[in-house]
Parts: C-alpha cells; sequence; structure tokens
C-alpha cells in the first residue's frame, strides 16, 4: 500500500479538538514550500488541483536530501525556461532560493491579512486534494468567469447563497474575502445572501473568530425576518487598513439578508450557490451572469451536540479550501505567461 497520498493529506490538515486547525510551528518545510511555488508558477498540469496528490508526490520523489530541486527533478512541475529563471546558472534550487522566491512574490494584501487568519489560509493551500470531487469541478466555471472578467484594481462580484444566510454563506463568503486577499486579489469580493432573512448564527461566528477572523456586533440592527428574531450588524474583519488610497479594505459589514438586497451587487455576479437544496429552493436569479453549484451538508444539524464545534470548523474549512482553490488557480492563470489550465 502506497502511503504517501495518505501522509499527506493527514500531515496537511490536523484537526485540535476544539474543532480548529492546529498552527504551524516553526518552518513550514521544504515541500510545502515547494507546493506553494508550484501553485504560483509551475505548469498548468501541475498546479491543477486535480493533480494536487501526484504534484505532491512528484516533489516529495524529486527534493533530495537537502531539499534541493535540479532541473531533472523538477520535469513536468515547471516549464523548462521558468525553472531556469527561478534556479540560475546552476538549474538548482535550494531550500533558501525557494523560499526567497516566494517571499519576494507576497502579495500586499496578504501580508495585510491578520496573522492568525494569513496562517490560517496557508495551511488550507496544502490540502486541495480534500476538495470534493463535484465542488472542484463546478468551481472551474468560476474560476473561468472570474480570468474572464477581471480587470486589476476594478471589483468583481461574487456572492454566495443559502437558504437562510445564517452559516454556510456567510463562511463562505468571509473566506472566500480570505482567500482574494491571499491571493493578491483583493478587488474580487464575496457577499452573501439567502431565500430568507434570519440571522447571523452565533456558532458560525465563533467558526470564523477561531479561524483569526475579527466578527463584532456594531449595535445596530437590520431588517427582521421574523419579528421575534433579532438580526444584529457585525463589522467583520479579516485584515488590517491599507496603507495605499484606494486599496481595497480587508472588511466588510454584514447581517442576514436577502440575496438581492441593496447591500449585495445587482447585475454582472456569479451566484454561488452552497445550500444543499439551493437548485431546488433557490430560484433562478436572472441578475447573476454565471451560476455555480456547490452544495454544502448544514452544520446546524449538530447543534447541541458534542460535535458541534468541530462540524462547524470543518464545514467553514471546507468552503475556505475551495475559495483558496479557486483564487489560487486564479493567480496562476492571470499570471503574466500562463500557459492555461
Amino acid at each position: 500500500m502506497n502511503k504517501l497520498p495518505w501522509l499527506l493529506s493527514l500531515g496537511a490538515l490536523i484537526v485540535a479538538s476544539t474543532g480548529g486547525l492546529v498552527q504551524a510551528q516553526g518552518d513550514e518545510g521544504p515541500l510545502v514550500r515547494a507546493l506553494w511555488l508550484v501553485q504560483r508558477c509551475g505548469t498548468g498540469e501541475a498546479a491543477d488541483p486535480r493533480n494536487d496528490q501526484r504534484t505532491k508526490g512528484a516533489l516529495f520523489k524529486a527534493l533530495g536530501k537537502d531539499g534541493t530541486l535540479t532541473s531533472d527533478g523538477a520535469e513536468g512541475l515547471f516549464d523548462p525556461s521558468t525553472f531556469s529563471k527561478l534556479a540560475g546558472p546552476d538549474l538548482r534550487l535550494d531550500p533558501t532560493e525557494v523560499r526567497r522566491a516566494l517571499e519576494a512574490d507576497v502579495p500586499e494584501s496578504r501580508r495585510r491579512l491578520l496573522p492568525k487568519v494569513a496562517e490560517h489560509a496557508s495551511i488550507l493551500t496544502t490540502s486541495f486534494d480534500m476538495v470534493d470531487p463535484s465542488h472542484r469541478e463546478a468551481s472551474r466555471a468560476l474560476v473561468d468567469w472570474i480570468v474572464e472578467n477581471h480587470k486589476p484594481g476594478r471589483p468583481l462580484h461574487v456572492t454566495v447563497i443559502c437558504s437562510a444566510n445564517s452559516r454556510r454563506s456567510i463562511m463562505g463568503a468571509t473566506m472566500g474575502n480570505v482567500a482574494a486577499a491571499y491571493a493578491g486579489l483583493p478587488e474580487i469580493r464575496f457577499h452573501c445572501g439567502g431565500t430568507a432573512i434570519s440571522a447571523l448564527n452565533s456558532r458560525a461566528i465563533a467558526a470564523l473568530k477561531d479561524a483569526g477572523v475579527e466578527v463584532e456586533p456594531t449595535g445596530r440592527e437590520a431588517p427582521r425576518g421574523d419579528s421575534r428574531t433579532a438580526n444584529p450588524i457585525y463589522k467583520v474583519r479579516w485584515g488590517y487598513p491599507p496603507t495605499t488610497s484606494g486599496d481595497p479594505a480587508l472588511e466588510t459589514t454584514e447581517f442576514s439578508k436577502l440575496y438581492g438586497d441593496k447591500a449585495n451587487p445587482q447585475a454582472d455576479f456569479a451566484a454561488l450557490m452552497v445550500c444543499g437544496d439551493s437548485d431546488d429552493n433557490c430560484p433562478a436569479i436572472k441578475e447573476a451572469a454565471l451560476h455555480v453549484l456547490t452544495p454544502y451538508l448544514d452544520p446546524k444539524i449538530y447543534d447541541g451536540g458534542a460535535y458541534e464545534t468541530l462540524k462547524y470548523a470543518e464545514r467553514r474549512d471546507d468552503m475556505a479550501r475551495l475559495m483558496l482553490m479557486v483564487m489560487t488557480q486564479v493567480r496562476h492563470r492571470l499570471a503574466p505567461n500562463a500557459t492555461g489550465p
């Protein structure tokens, strides 16, 4: 039995007893840094999330005992001309050179992410093989749409939709914004809405806080869906304020709302449907330029049980991993000399 793929997946995602990811201690290691370099400037095939396990296995074999990647070992992982530029005349990439290449290419918006948020995102980028295959295939349309419609610095919008805009949609939209900033594309903004109004669930808020996101009540309230249920307005922040005028703020105001609420984009947006029953209960959204169906089981079913915290964290990370996978592919394809998917 080949244990390598299992070990790579297991090592990428260690779940703590509280339901959150254990924060990395010390150095990420040559394999993880080499994987990040492939995701950034590797061949289209090697960087394709569908080949994530195979790419990690190839890197494991290619890296020498000292963590050095040679031109022979990099075959199929990097275009020869790209590897030559990275490695220099000796055609060898040692761990220090890989680290230097990555550090030189960190987007400004990633540097602005709150530290725990950035660390959480980094861990999840090592486990794209854990994305559900049906979600991976469905999300390719979203990658294509963003690449085709992206203009540097100009906002491009995605609305994450579930039934009550209480749990999955708020976690998905927030982690989508984290993923966009992580990829250096903070102008791609994720919003959330539902087919009914309720309130942002306290367990979903706690899951976001556990990943480092700051979620604080503003003391104000949005219109209620049910007169008996308050609908608080929250300030959600995943990064520090911009240092340059005109850069997007890494924060937003959130509350439970209909997907067509005036706080959300009204036209030319992509609709990402995350409800398990959204294909039946969500109407056709004529204003959306694209519909993508990625259903997720509602963590609500675990409310009140011993696994509640764990399952909310699991759902948060399922959606965060999808968002990071999408934005990593977008960044790869938007790069100069990109070879496509």
